[in-house]
């Protein structure tokens, strides 16, 4: 049985949201009043991050790691398509903020007007992205989920664009160096980029059903149960840790059904024990059947 995590989820993500639009309200304040094109650039990229607690909460909505007449695998990659959805955001943010420091640069602009009351309020923002950030990866560790996990790395991009932007408000502020805010915005730009292609990379494993154990290792702990003769096309998806299926055919030393229903019994209880969560289809196939072949071959 799959733990039932969404209460947990929606909670973390009702306080990250709340958290993430006060971040959100602030930079657009400082941004506005000093005109800052960075420091803009980064309140677009914390809109995103309440953008993505929305999404989470309706993708943990429907991500019921419980099986259903229409979903007979349960709905837990409702979870994993809300964690692609955060990608899609942050590539868009990636857009916006190039494209406005592209236009700076040809256009130009009114400069930057910074007070040290204005660097103090952004202190302030960089404290609450960075409980947020932690906050989130640590209950994502703990419970296993990855739409958590995924906007957790989202916010810790956020923090380490606010301290660019912050060093370079501070540079602006100090020494009166313009054309720090437009340089800036080019690796804001790229820290978002490199954040949703981590998430879409860590995601796309469980959508495409990629293969979750290796086959080799499912054999070996088949191969210890007694009457076990061999096992080959086995096959498994999943994400481990969290929910695998796992399917094969079984030769076994019997010959009555009784005898072979219990020795695949047996086959189940040991990968229960070592791989669980689990799911596990069998075919059972009698002792005078042979085939050396473990899994699927990769093909030509």
């Amino acid at each position: 049985m799959v733990a039932d995590r969404r209460s947990t989820v929606r909670k973390v993500l009702i306080i990250t949201l709340i958290l993430n639009l006060a971040v959100m309200g602030l930079k657009v304040f400082v941004g506005t009043v000093t005109g800052s094109l960075s420091l803009l650039a980064d309140a677009l990229h914390s809109i995103t991050d309440s953008a993505n607690n929305i999404l989470g909460l309706v993708a943990s909505h429907f991500s019921s790691p419980e099986p259903d007449r229409n979903h007979p695998y349960g709905h837990q990659k409702f979870e994993a398509l809300g964690a692609l959805g955060i990608a899609a955001f942050l590539g868009i943010a990636c857009f916006e903020i190039l494209q406005g420091a592209i236009a700076r640069l040809i256009d130009g602009g009114e400069p930057v007007r910074i007070q040290g009351s204005e660097l103090w309020l952004l202190l302030v923002v960089l404290g609450v992205n960075i409980f947020v950030a932690f906050y989130e990866r640590y209950v994502g560790q703990r419970i296993d989920s990855p739409i958590l996990l995924a906007d957790a790395k989202h916010t810790m991009s956020d923090i380490w664009v606010t301290i660019s932007v912050l060093a370079g408000l501070i540079g602006i502020w100090s020494l009166g160096f313009q054309w720090l805010d437009v340089v800036l915005s080019f690796p804001v730009a790229l820290l978002v980029f490199w954040s949703g292609w981590t998430v879409l990379r860590d995601n796309l494993p469980w959508l495409v059903d990629e293969v979750a154990i290796a086959p080799e290792a499912i054999h070996d702990v088949v191969m210890q149960v007694p009457g076990v003769l061999n096992c080959h096309s086995i096959a498994s998806r999943g994400l481990l840790g969290r929910q695998v299926f796992i399917e094969m055919h079984l030769i076994v030393d019997a010959t009555d059904v009784e005898t072979a229903h219990e020795i695949t019994e047996a086959v189940e209880a040991h990968l229960e024990e070592r791989f669980s969560p689990v799911r596990i289809s069998i075919h059972v196939e009698p002792p005078r059947y042979h085939s050396n072949e473990i899994s699927y071959s990769t093909g030509e």
